[in-house]
């Protein structure tokens, strides 16, 4: 057997290695020496003994957050030329796809209409999605937040379906009762159930299912479903929709619909007892009609959520639009939050956040991002990304909050004496009042202290109807559009030319800023110009908040006592 060659050395033989070593490293030493390559020393700041130093230290600070706040406005005009590209693109889509579609018409190809199939992500399928259930239902459950019922409710959806003929019956559904006080909910369910027959309703989060339990046992973790996975008033519903089917004589459709984040899959899992519809915290989960099945009797149509109307306030699309906070505009979320900061009691939003005092809510933000940990380069608050946080947890089932129903009842015009006898025939009211006391005492609710009072915007509109949202061609591209869209498309940009005009004369202004600062360094910042905007009043316009938000003071100087960072250039 060959045996393998020894790596021993010498002991000669390795003193020799390492004293090369030595001599070689010492002679990198003296070239690096002789070529004189020592690494720049710190910039040592200020001496303490300068005069006005302190006021170096503010201005070259006022100079640096002026370069930010530069570099961030320069990043929203590239930003908005990139949407008006975007926006000139799909006019053309949309222009090359009409005449396409004109020319097959002019062929004689294609005789009758025939749909095309639209993007799952579109508002047009969300809307024939929900049309889909509406019309295959015979009882409709509109699902509202009991932490908001009335901004929940949809008029059009209402006079859809009381108007519809057919014999269709409406439920009302006040779900998340688990986040709002016990008086406070009494008191929607005796206001709303003289309009429909209402149901209180504590759904479940968190459903157990095969591949939870897999996991479980894999990692030998134990994950605690008793307060996600209980759900109350499942019963009282059950009942009532069965109930109803003895006396129709047949299997029954009950459809679920409602504005995004109301809970809608949660309560069709709660009814079957298992995870049968995909829930999450983001918007617009579900995109089709699913069917899930009670029992022979009872059929459950999950359908994608409400689209909410543009021209609502800015308070109503911030909670009930189907908004990504991750990947939509930024200036929308922040009139959007600016709205909500706005229609809230300030001391409990205040005793919440544990934050000092504020002014406006541009103010609030910044106060909890700096709170939070949530700063950009040079110590500059975070506002946007906090914005969006905010509103997850407004839009989610984080917050308590809690709105009042309005003092005198005034129902809507299409509901009718008339109408609401024949949305309560068939029920036992009676039955249904006992089970709702039932299900709200066996809950355990917030006390009104550790709540925010909330005041809400009213009934919010929303667009179910296929036809009436092609109007929004530029945002949904891929598709037809009319000659009154491209129209709305060339107003929209010059609109935004003349948007684009203003901010260059913003810049210029900006730049003489820049440079008066430079020539007069020396100069005293003056307590006057530390006075901030005063909070919007209810009725300006939206156009107006979200110009104030894309906005940026150049001249608003910082406070004394923020750190100062040496490596800034000073005079």
């Amino acid at each position: 057997e060959l045996r393998k060659a020894s790596k021993r050395l010498s002991c000669h033989k390795r003193y020799k290695i390492q004293k090369k070593i030595r001599e070689h490293h010492r002679k990198v030493r003296k070239e690096a020496k002789k070529r004189k390559q020592k690494k720049p020393k710190k910039d040592p700041g200020i001496p303490s003994a300068a005069p006005f130093k302190e006021e170096l230290l503010r201005e070259a600070e006022q100079r640096k957050q002026r370069l930010e706040e530069l570099k961030q406005k320069q990043k929203l005009n590239r930003q908005k030329e990139h949407e008006k590209k975007r926006k000139l693109e799909a006019k053309k889509n949309a222009a090359s796809i009409k005449e396409k579609a004109e020319g097959k018409e002019s062929s004689g190809k294609s005789k009758g209409k025939t749909k095309k199939p639209l993007n799952k992500n579109s508002k047009q399928s969300f809307c024939r999605e929900l049309m889909k259930v509406l019309e295959a239902s015979d009882v409709v459950l509109e699902v509202l937040d009991a932490r908001d019922p009335m901004g929940c409710r949809c008029p059009q959806l209402e006079q859809a379906v009381t108007c519809s003929g057919g014999n269709k019956k409406l439920l009302l559904v006040l779900n998340k009762i688990d986040l709002v006080p016990k008086d406070n909910i009494e008191k929607w369910l005796k206001y709303l159930k003289k309009e429909f027959p209402t149901v209180a309703f504590k759904s479940a989060t968190m459903m157990k299912d095969k591949t939870m339990q897999e996991q479980v046992t894999k990692r030998r973790a134990r994950v605690d479903f008793s307060e996600t996975s209980q759900y109350f008033g499942s019963k009282c519903l059950l009942k009532l929709l069965q109930e109803y089917g003895k006396t129709q004589d047949k299997a029954i459709q009950v459809g679920v619909v409602g504005f995004p984040n109301v809970g809608k899959s949660s309560i069709i899992n709660s009814l079957k007892g298992k995870r049968a519809c995909n829930v999450g915290l983001a918007r617009g989960v579900t995109k089709s009609m699913q069917i899930v099945h009670l029992d022979k009797q009872t059929k459950m149509l999950d359908s994608p959520s409400i689209i909410a109307d543009p021209s609502n306030s800015a308070l109503a699309l911030a909670l009930r639009s189907i908004i990504d906070p991750e990947g939509s505009d930024s200036a929308a979320v922040l009139e959007g939050v600016y709205a909500i900061i706005n229609h809230c009691s300030k001391q409990q939003v205040m005793m919440h956040y544990n934050i000092p005092d504020f002014r406006d809510p541009e103010e609030f933000l910044s106060l909890l991002a700096k709170k939070r940990g949530m700063l950009k380069k040079g110590g500059v608050p975070d506002i946007e990304n906090m914005a969006k946080l905010v509103l997850c947890d407004w839009t989610g089932a984080r917050i308590k909050y809690y709105s009042q129903p309005p003092g005198f009842q005034k129902p809507p015009p299409y509901l009718t004496e008339q109408k609401v006898a024949e949305m309560q025939e068939g029920f036992n009211l009676n039955n249904l009042e006992q089970e709702n006391s039932n299900t709200v005492q066996a809950l355990k609710h917030p006390s009104p202290a550790s709540s925010i009072a909330f005041q809400s915007a009213g009934m919010t509109n929303g667009t179910i109807e296929e036809n009436k949202v092609i109007e929004e061609g530029s945002e949904w591209g891929h598709k037809e559009t009319s000659k009154e869209e491209e129209d709305e498309l060339t107003e929209s940009d010059d609109n935004e030319d003349d948007m684009e005009e203003e901010e260059e004369d913003d810049d210029v202004d900006g730049d003489d800023v820049k440079e008066e600062s430079q020539v007069q360094l020396t100069r005293k910042a003056k307590p006057g110009k530390q006075q901030t905007n005063p909070t919007h009043s209810k009725g300006q316009k939206a156009g107006n908040e979200r110009s104030r938000s894309l906005s940026f003071s150049l001249d608003k100087p910082v406070d004394e006592d923020d750190a100062y960072d040496f490596n800034t250039d000073y005079v």
